[in-house]
């Protein structure tokens, strides 16, 4: 007994004495940043907190007794971010040269400040100190949002939605803009996979093992260049290790669904092998059956998804060097009942590898840090057909490699970057597609600078890039146009400015002109895409697109509202478009002709977050977008309607309860052979729970969607025609860090 009494009084007089001390305890370890977080009311320890280092990206996750500790690569000061849910973020700076212990205390408050953001910038940032709209899924956020697709994880956002052939081929929407127009990322690199060629293509993206997930909304993203003229989705997961963990440190999550009877799970661990070598471990498998829906089941809608990948580098003061390999594989259905469809639809199998080294340099120099990546991407995408026929095949292999070399105070400019890209890829297609095998190669710099006007910032970007696309056959008589080498070379710039008008209010704008290549789809299609029920005809003389956007936005920050109004306007030109003919192929499949339109899309955004009282808490979201073609002033097809959610929850430290409806008005405007789709309202619950065990936080959420089991159908599903949304749903979740 007074053993057990002496093990549970040694950690309480530890507490305690770092509180009586402040930062005047030594640190057991030089070279680290060492600490302990606590409520700064109880002064009780606090597990499972996020402890960052904005600048090297090195992390921790507090034990049980609310101790922490980071390996730094040099004796200066940090900026240093501590994340709960359930409370404020803290954000500090440390001198890791004074060694001393640091005393974190957070304060309780249903509404967090804003996440860091890191994609498409060249400092790490705020979300309210950005200059575009940018939205943040992370920690026990993201578990509570997370669904079988990356593209429903990020739905709720303002200006986001869901375009799909059923739940395994979901893609994200972005402003009306899909497909080749959303850039994805994983840890800052393109995926390399085929989704944007066709809306029967999953992404080879899982969010279930990512650290966080960022979008960014609308053109402008000068560190990635083309194909974002509707914006950059990046999931980052760490997958080559910035720092050397003293214990193993990980994540676990695990998720079941009702509607689908889905199951799954991840795990990702890190553990030091050395004081330099850290290693990265990853596996994560999903699977799910047919669809429910309120009239029946959607068929041959089951899904298989295996992920497995592993990481290493070599930590040292000047930065890091290391390199990871990622397996990703999918099984999944697309339903039959379409026009010229199988009548047991269509089956996928997909599979991608990727290889990519990654080297961080912090030389003492004119550069803050350098960054090298070089990639290897493979990717096989092959349709099946009853009983077991090839019917298409999609093949790529992409080579890439990018330098970026970020700077701090240079001249007028408080920080910036410059860089070059360069990537190689080559498309094979198979099966029944007529399409010519190609390969596309492309070159680019930029330059990115911030110039700091306190309390007004100014960033300037632009950049150069050159694109070649090659079929390895030219035909002057083929029925679709003259097959052709094509070549493509535009310049790209954005201009923006915030201006902080008081603590809480910021205001800004930015203007930019993005543009994207056609791809070899869209110039050299040629004959029946199986799973996607098209007939597709390319157009071997379209033009680039050219889009120029503008952004204006209002957000208020506080201790009790969080609050941001956005308004854009994207005039494209040279838009290019699958136009349905309203004919029928030789094959009895809709024939789809891509041609090339000048549009323009014009939209809103807003998002509220309000604690009215104590931890009652309002969350409202709405978004439109109006697309129409210049000339004719007709609609684009495909757009969606205005759309939003409203949402009221309880959440004191240790729990949450949230009831939420989901909205969407009529659509009837619509392109050419596109049916109208009525309004819906559909109600949700969740509740979760955090229990801190063996010094762990461990979160449980429990969530029913459509609880009403209503039914209604998203304008931007085909299979909206046959069979509506999935109905009522109960899903669990569990997720501990350590």
């Amino acid at each position: 007994m007074e053993t057990r009494r002496l093990a549970g009084f040694v950690p309480a007089v530890l507490a305690m004495a770092l509180g009586a001390v402040g930062s005047s305890a030594q640190v057991e370890h030089a070279g680290e940043i060492e600490g302990v977080v606590r409520d700064v009311d109880s002064k009780e320890p606090l597990a499972g907190a996020l402890v960052s280092i904005v600048a090297s990206g090195g992390r921790a996750v507090s034990h049980g007794d609310g101790t922490f500790h980071i390996p730094v690569p040099g004796l200066r000061t940090y900026a240093v971010r501590v994340e709960r849910l359930g409370y404020r973020t803290v954000s500090l700076e440390v001198d890791a040269s004074r060694e001393e212990i640091v005393v974190v205390e957070m304060e309780a408050n249903p509404i967090s400040l804003p996440d860091l953001v890191v994609t498409g910038s060249v400092v790490a940032r705020a979300v309210n100190e950005v200059l575009r709209p940018t939205s943040v899924f992370a920690g026990e956020d993201l578990q509570r949002r997370l669904a079988g697709t990356l593209a429903e994880t990020l739905s709720s956002e303002p200006g986001l939605a869901v375009s799909s052939m059923g739940p395994g081929s979901a893609h994200p929407v972005i402003r009306g803009l899909s497909g080749d127009r959303i850039l994805m990322l994983e840890d800052g690199e393109r995926v390399g996979d085929e989704f944007a060629s066709g809306s029967d293509h999953a992404t080879a993206l899982d969010a279930s093992s990512a650290r966080r997930v960022e979008v960014i909304r609308g053109p402008g993203a000068i560190l990635y260049g083309s194909n974002a003229l509707g914006g950059v989705i990046n999931v980052v997961r760490d997958d080559v290790p910035s720092s050397v963990p003293h214990h193993l440190t990980g994540a676990f999550h695990l998720q079941g669904q009702s509607v689908s009877n889905a199951a799954g799970g991840s795990l990702n661990l890190t553990y030091g092998l050395t004081d330099h070598i850290p290693v990265r471990l990853e596996l994560s498998r999903r699977s799910s059956g047919d669809l429910e829906t309120p009239v029946g089941s959607l068929e041959n809608t089951s899904t298989d998804i295996r992920e497995i990948s592993g990481g290493t580098s070599w930590v040292d003061d000047w930065g890091h060097a290391g390199a990871t390999f990622r397996y990703y594989g999918n099984d999944y259905g697309i339903p039959g009942g379409f026009v010229g469809g199988h009548e047991a639809g269509v089956r996928v199998e997909m599979e991608r590898t990727a290889t990519r080294l990654r080297s961080v340099l912090r030389p003492r120099g004119a550069f803050e840090s350098i960054e090298i990546d070089a990639g290897h991407t493979w990717y096989e995408h092959r349709e099946i057909e009853p009983p077991d026929i090839l019917g298409t095949l999609f093949e790529r292999r992409t080579v890439s490699g990018e330098i970026l070399a970020r700077h701090g105070g240079w001249g007028p400019f408080s920080s910036g970057g410059v860089g070059t890209r360069t990537s190689w890829e080559d498309f094979g297609f198979g099966g029944t597609l007529f399409t010519p095998n190609s390969t596309h190669t492309s070159f680019a710099v930029f330059a990115l600078e911030e110039v700091d006007l306190n309390p007004i910032r100014l960033e300037a970007g632009l950049r150069y890039d050159w694109a070649r696309v090659r079929p390895d056959r030219e035909d002057p008589t083929s029925e679709i146009g003259h097959i052709r080498e094509r070549s493509f070379g535009a310049a790209s710039g954005s201009f923006g400015a915030l201006a902080q008008l008081t603590q809480n209010l910021t205001v800004g704008g930015s203007a930019a002109r993005a543009f994207r290549t056609p791809s070899v789809n869209e110039l050299f299609s040629e004959g029946p895409h199986l799973a996607a029920y098209a007939f597709e005809v390319g157009n071997p003389s379209l033009e680039m697109e050219r889009g120029t956007g503008i952004d204006l936005f209002v957000r208020l920050t506080g201790n009790r509202l969080n609050a941001e109004m956005t308004w854009f306007h994207n005039a494209i030109a040279d838009y290019v478009f699958p136009l349905e003919t309203g004919e029928l192929s030789r094959v009895r499949l809709p024939i789809f002709q891509f041609q090339g339109e000048d549009a323009v899309l014009t939209g809103f955004e807003s998002a509220l977050e309000w604690a009215m009282v104590g931890d009652l808490t309002v969350e409202a979201v709405a978004s439109y977008v109006r697309g129409r073609i210049k000339a004719t002033d007709e609609p684009l097809p495909l757009i969606p309607p205005l759309q939003g959610r409203f949402a009221i929850g309880y959440a004191p430290r240790n729990w949450f309860v949230e009831a939420e409806t989901r909205v969407a008005a009529r659509q009837d405007r619509t392109g050419p052979f596109e049916s109208p789709t009525d309004g819906y309202a559909v109600f949700d619950l969740s509740a979760g729970i955090r229990i801190t065990v063996m010094g762990r936080l461990n979160v449980i959420t429990v969530r029913g969607e459509n609880l009403g089991n209503t039914e209604y159908r998203n304008h931007l599903s085909r299979v909206k025609e046959i069979m509506p949304q999935a109905g009522r749903s109960i899903s669990v979740a569990y997720r501990v860090v350590f």
